[in-house]
């Protein structure tokens, strides 16, 4: 994560010169991790342009696609790294994870195989950078609520425990009914910069389960309180994180 600070000077009617306004920029890098047709490159075009097709080929190697939304004074940069999810690109984990604030593990709801294989995408991951915070992310909710009760119960339950072992809030969405892809990136910039989202949690099984108040904060501590030491000795005017701990993000 980088910032730039930016000033620009407002020149009123009269030709007088305005004080300055001080503008920053953060560049917020996100990897999504998981098996291959889990959704990943559907997620990301959907939150950067709007789009969903259902005709998306598989990714190979990694897909990247940035966008900028604002909060307040700053204007936050979100690269967005899609890795294949087949093996063979396994090699370019690194590419998505280092560096990386946020790494989004995603899983197909309506395949349990996916669920499970989180596990191994979670140590690879960690192995590379343990300082980023996880996000889990279960997809394609629209199809998840038509199958039985009892398979849902049991996908959602465990997610849970996932989400528990892991300290990462837990997301169920939809790209193609547009359930919960904003709000994915709403809580990743909320641990980041340590923001009170309003955004109400759901946590009853057959809803689009959105957890994530009392998870994903103990490795933004830890990670805040190493930035903090590396901001105190190279003696930054302007820091990365120009938000104070109870500033509020309201949801859209």
């Amino acid at each position: 994560m980088s910032s730039n600070t930016e000033t620009t000077t407002n020149t009123e009617n009269n030709g007088q010169r305005s004080l300055p306004s001080m503008r920053n920029q953060v560049d917020i890098q996100v990897g999504l991790v998981g098996d291959a047709q889990v959704g990943k490159t559907s997620l990301m075009v959907k939150y950067v342009q709007n789009i969903f097709d259902e005709e998306y080929t598989q990714t190979l190697g990694v897909n990247f696609l940035k966008r900028k939304v604002s909060i307040r004074s700053t204007d936050i940069i979100f690269s967005l790294m899609d890795l294949g999810g087949q093996r063979e690109f396994i090699n370019m984990l690194p590419i998505a994870t280092l560096g990386s604030s946020v790494i989004i593990f995603l899983f197909d709801l309506t395949r349990p195989e996916t669920l499970n294989s989180i596990k191994e995408w979670y140590r690879q991951a960690l192995g590379l950078n343990d300082s980023a915070i996880p996000l889990l992310v279960g997809t394609k909710y629209d199809l998840f609520i038509d199958l039985d009760e009892e398979y849902q119960a049991k996908i959602s339950k465990t997610s849970m425990k996932y989400a528990q072992v892991m300290d990462s809030p837990l997301i169920f969405c939809s790209t193609a009914k547009s359930i919960n892809v904003q709000k994915i990136f709403k809580v990743a910039l909320a641990k980041i910069f340590n923001l009170t989202l309003t955004v109400p949690e759901i946590n009853e099984v057959g809803d689009p389960l959105l957890i994530y108040k009392t998870l994903g904060n103990k490795k933004h501590k830890s990670t805040q309180q190493d930035k903090s030491r590396r901001r105190s000795s190279k003696n930054e005017e302007h820091s990365t994180s120009h938000y104070p701990s109870n500033a509020t993000y309201v949801s859209e």
